[in-house]
């Protein structure tokens, strides 16, 4: 049976975590080129290439075009060992990290009520507009941007990755309940706003 690619992605992600440590890689250190992580890893490029991408996300690591990818302050984030540990313990913890997840994302539907430009709401508006449907996740992650707090994304970012790594969210949604969403809080109705996206995060939460 195929591992999951979400699961070979986590893995991926410890891996090169791993790779940082046992080769006592220095921040400013250079790390191997995707293609030598792929050999070393037995894992495929685009997987690799995924893995780098969120650790870069985190903060941990840092890409320079036409250098090569480096090692930023790692060992001063312990927050993906944390979160690992955690929700390997029990049923409990995953679901403690979903309501975790779910505060963070409703969290960012207030902050984009209270904060937001319109200009900001419209480049969303055309994202919608450019696909019929978009995942539910995909859809948290570009509020969350429309915050600013980067570090808000980036807790985000890990508790989503390790959420979709252990349940099946809903993968697309019809795009009129986004735009909906949308309106309310252009309009700023926060309660509405939280209310349509707690109605659609339900279904997501239950698979």
């Amino acid at each position: 049976m195929s591992i999951p690619q979400s699961k070979v992605y986590i893995e991926t992600i410890k891996q090169i975590h791993t790779i940082i440590q046992t080769d006592a890689l220095e921040p400013g250190a250079k790390l191997p080129s995707e293609r030598e992580l792929s050999e070393r890893l037995g894992v495929g490029r685009s997987s690799v290439r995924e893995a780098l991408r969120a650790l870069e996300l985190l903060g941990l690591i840092e890409t320079r075009r036409g250098e090569g990818t480096f090692v930023k302050d790692f060992g001063g984030h312990h927050l993906v060992e944390l979160i690992g540990s955690f929700i390997l313990r029990n049923e409990k913890a995953k679901d403690d990290l979903l309501e975790t997840k779910q505060i963070i994302e409703e969290q960012g539907i207030r902050m984009a009520c209270e904060e937001c430009s319109i200009e900001k709401l419209h480049q969303l508006k055309l994202l919608l507009q450019k696909q019929p449907k978009m995942a539910i996740e995909e859809f948290a992650r570009q509020l969350l941007i429309l915050t600013n707090n980067r570090l808000l994304l980036k807790i985000w970012l890990l508790l989503s990755e390790y959420a979709n790594s252990s349940t099946n969210h809903a993968s697309e949604m019809d795009n009129a309940i986004f735009e909906s969403i949308v309106e309310s809080i252009e309009a700023g109705k926060i309660k509405n706003a939280l209310q349509e996206y707690r109605n659609i995060t339900i279904f997501r939460n239950d698979c």
